[in-house]
């Protein structure tokens, strides 16, 4: 593979979005059939994905389904999805099939879509003929600012709530707490409770309440979050699925609108530009995305980009979650500077916590060490083909940037690295598409206040 721009600390690397391109060209030069693919998630929403392969039997057959693998597993972890349709080859779709099959290769995906979507995970082969077609929610979620609203933020060291009104924070607070190493789930209640209670006895009134909170949702259920990581799966079926709809009846009878944090970061980031097709990526302990598409909408994906595949090389470091290679958790996190440490000649003590670790390396950063440097920049070359890869499924006019890996002098070097990768590699997107970390005027449209705006009064 020629990359015009190489990862300095990684000769092993090859983007998706390369390989994308590749071999697009190559199917397009040779015989070649349609292939759809098509991931259906709650409500009976489908998203399609149109594209071309090999024609069966013509000795391409291994690489057309190592291919269409990598997209089906983008499709999953971008937009969701329980049941996946391959329409136009039968080899295709057995491969695909055995991969999400109990004990396949993809065995973790097809149980985490399970879990969330609550139905058996299936594979489908349709004829072409019979393709699906996308059908998404065109619902418009956030920007609402009329009215008394509440907006709740749900981290994992401290909650945040404002009380909102007409689009103004007459009250917010922070309050410390622990959800990660409560097990009963009447700690988290309670204190979802009183911060609500709080915020609203600030107002005359409570027209909406908007909820931010780290995991996955669906119909402002609570399908997979990390803040409930010690309440036992009994507990979680049972208290805390519908937690947050419990806790709104309790303030009364209102709209209520729950967000991933990253879909209201993208949002806040979104109010901020007063522009939409915002992309926002956050690159800490792992990679969580964000996305408000053209319309100004939360599309109710998954976005969870730490899953979605970056790099096609084989040899690719592993997820130790999923068991797959190349996912973008190696690449946008604390892990990809842990990885790329000893490429660049900087050894770390084993006894440091992965945070101490990147603490290190930014120290060394900030004094102008060079090989330092190399790492960001290796990530920034990392990110700008992972951005041209992400704008085949997501429409994107802005790309935020924000999480510890990207404070300082590194966070600098990433973007002015990704951009030489997109000025290069990709002149079209480079044109379309505007990177940003946020400033300080981002940061005062606080989560919360986005949060609040994210229910409609009806």
């Amino acid at each position: 593979m020629d990359l015009k721009i190489k990862a300095a600390l990684d000769p092993q690397f090859q983007p998706m979005s390369v390989v994308l391109r590749d071999f697009n060209e190559r199917v397009n030069n040779s015989a070649n059939q349609s292939l759809v693919i098509g991931v259906v998630r709650n409500k009976g929403y489908v998203s399609a994905y149109k594209t071309k392969i090999f024609a069966d039997g013509t000795g391409h057959d291994e690489e057309n389904c190592r291919y269409i693998e990598r997209m089906v597993k983008t499709l999953l972890w971008v937009r969701g999805g329980y049941k996946v349709i391959i329409a136009g080859s039968k080899t295709v779709a057995d491969a695909i099939a055995d991969a999400y099959r109990e004990g396949g290769a993809r065995a973790f995906d097809a149980d985490f879509m399970s879990t969330v979507y609550e139905k058996p995970f299936e594979v489908e082969y349709r004829d072409i003929e019979n393709a699906p077609e996308t059908e998404e929610s065109a619902a418009p979620v956030g920007r609402h600012l009329d009215g008394c609203r509440i907006g709740f933020d749900a981290g994992g060291s401290d909650r945040k709530v404002s009380a909102v009104i007409d689009g103004q924070s007459v009250y917010s607070e922070e309050v410390v707490w622990f959800p990660k190493t409560n097990s009963d789930p009447k700690y988290h209640y309670e204190g979802i409770l009183s911060a609500m209670k709080t915020a609203a006895s600030k107002m005359p009134r409570v027209d909406a309440i908007g909820v931010s909170s780290a995991g996955v949702y669906v119909d402002n259920r609570i399908m997979v979050a990390s803040l409930f990581l010690k309440v036992s799966g009994e507990d979680f079926d049972k208290y805390v699925k519908n937690m947050y709809i419990d806790v709104a009846k309790e303030i009364g009878d209102v709209p209520l609108e729950v967000a991933n944090d990253g879909d209201v970061t993208a949002l806040a980031g979104a109010m901020n530009l007063e522009d939409t097709g915002v992309l926002g990526i956050a690159m800490g302990t792992s990679e969580a995305g964000g996305y408000v598409d053209t319309a100004g909408n939360i599309t109710g994906w998954l976005n969870e980009l730490a899953f979605v595949p970056v790099d096609y090389c084989p040899d690719a470091m592993v997820d130790e979650w999923s068991g797959d290679v190349g996912c973008g958790v190696k690449y946008f996190s604390q892990d990809a500077v842990i990885k790329l440490a000893p490429a660049a000649g900087i050894e770390l003590d084993d006894n440091l916590s992965p945070a101490e670790k990147l603490k290190v390396v930014q120290g060394l950063m900030e004094e102008g060490d060079r090989r330092a440097a190399k790492i960001f920049e290796t990530i920034g070359v990392y990110f700008g083909y992972a951005i041209a890869y992400y704008a085949s499924f997501y429409e994107i006019k802005h790309v935020l940037i924000m999480g510890r890996v990207t404070s300082g002098k590194g966070g600098e070097l990433i973007l002015e690295n990704a951009q030489k990768v997109l000025d290069t590699e990709f002149p079209e997107q480079a044109k379309a598409i505007a990177l940003h970390i946020p400033d300080e005027k981002a940061r005062r449209v606080g989560q919360s206040v986005a949060a609040a705006s994210l229910p409609e009064i009806q």
